[in-house]
């Protein structure tokens, strides 16, 4: 039985509500309209429980936000009443978009600023709602997870100030490091990864592509992303390879070792398509060196799968190589910030996540498990036969 169909029997945990910070407006508005479908024809013998009140109001998007005075200094606003609901907080601490002025001077936000908005947020549910909930795509601060020298630990800090605020549940995508979770053991903390929308979205914009061990590969462009490679791998019944990095540990660049060179650990990738899949792209470096590495290895097509898309140095770099024929897709989720130009490429696909979230936030609220959420084999299993199937019929 799916979740949907079993919270047609359950009672909610409280009133549903949900605060769609600044950063995260969009994908919050997509959310609420898949919550709102999902509750429109929920109809079961238990409506006339006091619980369900609220159950389906024209939003459930709460009024909010952090106006800023001339300092730059600013203030949370709930803007309406949250008291005795299931409060649910999005934010993303990657939208570089959003500006403030501090004495005049115009100051792009940087995850700091986020943080310190959601903190705010907090503070003024705090004691009201019976239970707050964080949604943050992208963990604050998951590139600081260790210590490998006397350094911050960062993320673990930012984990530890949320648990001691309240918040009851932290939910995440992809962490970069999901064992920085055991920081607050005796906290709801949830890691939810986007394979399933990943292929949804390949399958679609790829419709040619064969799935089996003589036409496609899977590669790990570093030691870091080899679980996510191996699941790829395994539930795809390809093979699998990986590069690893060899870096300059003598000096830093940008707060990291520069990488010197890639060494590739794997199978003839000649004439197959190879699907690179890891978190993140941030500059873009190492992956389109890897992508470059495997065209020279004489590897058919390309396809970059990643959670997040940041594109700290821009696109230039994605359009030669697209141009240069070395990546031919690069596939990312809505779970950041992307800009408009991003339309605009011929290579790039977003792999929307906003129904996915709406069925997260909706089970919670019903109190269910999330372990089917939390693991997609079975709808890529179901994915995959029906694309093979099409294809079969097609080729027939």
């Amino acid at each position: 039985m799916s979740n949907i169909e079993l919270m047609e029997q359950l009672l909610p945990y409280a009133p549903l509500k949900i605060a769609a910070m600044d950063s995260c407006i969009e994908l919050g508005r997509k959310v609420d309209d898949y919550i709102i479908s999902f509750r429109k024809d929920n109809e079961n013998e238990i409506t006339d429980s006091p619980l369900y009140s609220n159950y389906r109001p024209n939003s459930y998007l709460v009024d909010c936000n952090c106006p800023r005075f001339g300092s730059g200094e600013a203030k949370g606003i709930l803007k309406e009443s949250i008291r005795g609901t299931d409060l649910f907080i999005m934010t993303d601490v990657c939208n570089y978009s959003l500006t403030y002025t501090v004495n005049g001077h115009v100051n792009h936000m940087s995850p700091d600023d986020h943080y310190q908005d959601l903190k705010r947020i907090i503070s003024a549910a705090t004691g009201k709602a019976k239970r707050i909930n964080v949604i943050m795509p992208f963990l604050y601060e998951s590139r600081q997870h260790k210590r490998s020298k006397r350094e911050s630990l960062d993320c673990a800090l930012a984990l530890e100030e949320l648990h001691d605020m309240g918040v009851a549940n932290i939910m995440t995508f992809d962490a970069h490091d999901p064992r920085v979770q055991n920081a607050i053991p005796l906290s709801g903390f949830d890691n939810f990864q986007p394979p399933y929308q990943f292929m949804k979205a390949l399958f679609r914009a790829v419709p040619d592509l064969k799935v089996d061990k003589e036409h496609l590969m899977i590669i790990s462009p570093d030691e870091g992303a080899m679980n996510r490679a191996v699941y790829f791998s395994n539930i795809l019944g390809v093979d699998m390879g990986m590069f690893y990095k060899r870096r300059d540990y003598s000096t830093v660049v940008n707060g990291r070792n520069p990488i010197v060179a890639h060494e590739f650990l794997g199978d003839d990738v000649s004439g197959k398509d190879v699907i690179i899949v890891d978190d993140m792209i941030s500059s873009g470096e190492s992956m389109l060196d890897v992508a470059l590495q495997v065209k020279e290895r004489h590897a058919k097509r390309v396809f970059v799968c990643t959670t997040f898309g940041l594109f700290t140095d821009g696109f230039d770099k994605f359009d030669e190589y697209y141009e240069k024929g070395y990546i031919n897709k690069v596939i990312t989720t809505n779970l950041t910030y992307l800009p408009a130009v991003v339309n605009e490429k011929p290579y790039f696909i977003t792999a929307d996540m906003s129904k996915f979230l709406a069925l997260i936030i909706d089970s919670l609220n019903h109190d269910l498990t999330i372990g089917a959420v939390l693991n997609p084999t079975d709808k890529i299993h179901a994915l995959l036969e029906k694309y093979l199937g099409k294809n079969v019929s097609q080729n027939e």
